[in-house]
C-alpha cells in the first residue's frame, strides 16, 4: 500500500506541471524522440530532458536509446494505478452527495409538515372587530 501511494505520488506530480502533461498527451498518439517532443516547447534541450527524467521517474514514459536518438514511449498501466484513486474518490464523493441530497430532502419535508400545522396569519383572531 505505502509503494502504491509512493507511486501515486511520483505520478501525481509528474503531471503537476503543463509541460509534462503536452507530452503525455503527445506520447498518447504513439513514441517520439526527445527532439520531436522537445520541438514544440521553446526551451534548452537539457531543461526539457529534465521533464523527461521525471515522467521517466514516474514509470509514466519508458525510453530507449538507439545510437544517437533517444525514443520514448507511454507507460499506460501506470495511469491506471491514478484511474483507481479517482474512481474511488468518485464513489466516496457520490455517496457524501447522496446522503447530504437525503439530508436536504428530509429538512424540506420537515419544514412542509411544519408549515402545514401552523395557522395562517389571515385568520382573524376573536375580539379584533
Amino acid at each position: 500500500m505505502a509503494n502504491q501511494s509512493s507511486r501515486l505520488d511520483h505520478v501525481f506530480a509528474a503531471l503537476a506541471d503543463p509541460t509534462r502533461r503536452a507530452i503525455v498527451m503527445r506520447l498518447c498518439a504513439g513514441e517520439a524522440s526527445v527532439g520531436e517532443l522537445a520541438d514544440p516547447f521553446d526551451m534548452a534541450l537539457p531543461s526539457f530532458m529534465k521533464h523527461i527524467h521525471v515522467l521517466e521517474t514516474s514509470g509514466l514514459v519508458l525510453s530507449e536509446k538507439a545510437g544517437r536518438v533517444r525514443t520514448c514511449r507511454l507507460s499506460p498501466d501506470v495511469l491506471l494505478g491514478a484511474e483507481d484513486w479517482f474512481q474511488q474518490q468518485r464513489a466516496v464523493w457520490e455517496a457524501r452527495l447522496d446522503r447530504f441530497e437525503a439530508y436536504v430532502m428530509k429538512l424540506k419535508k420537515e419544514k412542509e409538515r411544519a408549515g402545514a400545522r401552523r395557522p395562517s396569519r389571515t385568520t382573524k383572531r376573536k375580539g379584533s372587530e
